[in-house]
């Protein structure tokens, strides 16, 4: 069985150290385990290839060059038929499969044409997330190319039931496949529930969005150390937002109780978890909220107890009391309760991050993803011993 993954995305570096990329790694390796044999079309590598993905064949898509935002628009939306030309010359494929970006739709009309499953995965609705976030030029052309491989693909894999709804307004519902995000078990531990010291460590990873919560998490932190002794906050990762984050716990005199790590590389996370008491993801209310946070199915996957946001596919994930902690959205003295309830019974920590792993390796690991994609696509699965 012969797949290509193709991610024509310029802000999703492969082998990278974002979620996202993250996220590309882990789908390819799955499909490796269902006796796949994997191409790699990127227009961004992003790094080195992990030693356990060094036989997956890996081809540079062109670079978009850095100049204003509507020239590599353009550039971006051109490159559908060299796209095209690359999938041919390479070889026969039984699965095209696909992480939609904002200009591509070469790779699912290649897919159409030769009558092999195309299959493409939709994390958000980029053109709103790109208009709101980053800017968009050409948002016609935008919706235009949408239209064009929503439409080509054989099925459309949506990572929440937002995103199916928002893919509703393009195809019909038949056509569109709910799978969540997931986690590979093997790469994290179960995290020892024992206090790793006197110090309460409590820890949020991810890339420093305005959407994380940042500043929810900030103020609960600050009423939090008024109330635990030897409190300390562990921030992995780096983004836009690490410099206000820092001025804020500064101002507050937090500063020397927060250890900042910046960007990682994926194989460092499972070490900084297990450095965790709890894991927090602090969303704020949102209207849209249509992500599949990676970071809350890791730190499930450590065995660590969780205080999330309760909002949208999270409420569905965390059964209360049970394998974690559900806050109203944006609710910072909620947050801080929780998290002090957590400090004052180590017992509740170590029942919820055990029932929190149970949760994720029955019915969220990335090997079930694979078979659900492959079965989508019709295609038997092999798995490899």
């Amino acid at each position: 069985m012969r797949v290509a993954y193709v991610c024509a995305d310029a802000g999703v570096p492969v082998f990278g150290q974002k979620g996202c990329s993250i996220h590309v790694q882990e789908v390819i390796r799955a499909l490796l385990g269902q006796g796949g044999q994997v191409d790699l079309f990127a227009t961004r590598v992003g790094g080195e290839l992990p030693a356990d993905l060094i036989n997956v064949a890996v081809h540079q898509l062109p670079p978009i060059p850095k100049q204003e935002r509507a020239v590599r628009e353009q550039v971006a939306l051109g490159m559908n038929p060299d796209l095209g030309l690359a999938l041919e010359k390479v070889g026969c494929f039984d699965l095209i499969y696909e992480r939609y970006s904002l200009w591509s739709y070469g790779a699912m009309e290649f897919a159409q044409s030769r009558g092999i499953p195309g299959l493409l995965e939709v994390n958000s609705p980029l053109i709103t997330e790109q208009a709101t976030h980053r800017g968009l030029i050409d948002q016609k052309g935008a919706e235009t190319v949408a239209h064009r491989v929503f439409n080509a693909a054989t099925a459309l894999i949506a990572v929440s039931q937002e995103v199916k709804t928002y893919l509703m307004d393009y195809v019909d519902e038949s056509k569109v496949y709910v799978i969540p995000n997931g986690v590979n078990p093997q790469r994290f531990s179960a995290v020892d529930s024992a206090p790793k010291s006197e110090t309460f460590t409590v820890g949020f990873v991810g890339t420093l969005k305005p959407w994380h919560g940042l500043p929810i998490l900030t103020e609960a932190f600050a009423l939090l150390s008024q109330r635990v002794p030897n409190t300390k906050l562990l921030i992995v990762g780096d983004g836009p937002e690490r410099e206000n984050l820092a001025t804020e716990l500064a101002a507050k005199g937090l500063d020397t109780h927060t250890q900042f790590t910046g960007a990682v590389s994926p194989e460092q996370i499972p070490q900084l978890l297990a450095k965790m008491d709890v894991a927090v993801a602090p969303y704020a209310a949102q209207s849209d909220f249509y992500f599949s946070p990676l970071k809350v199915y890791e730190y499930m996957a450590a065995g660590l107890p969780v205080v999330v946001s309760r909002i949208g596919q999270l409420v569905d994930l965390i059964d209360p009391g049970v394998n974690g902690i559900l806050c109203p959205p944006g609710d910072a003295i909620a947050l801080t309760n929780a998290l002090e309830i957590l400090w004052r019974s180590p017992t509740l920590r170590h029942s919820l991050g055990q029932a929190a792993r149970n949760t994720v390796i029955a019915h969220h690991t990335w090997d079930a993803i694979a078979q659900q994609i492959l079965h989508i696509a019709g295609l038997s699965v092999e798995v490899r011993q």
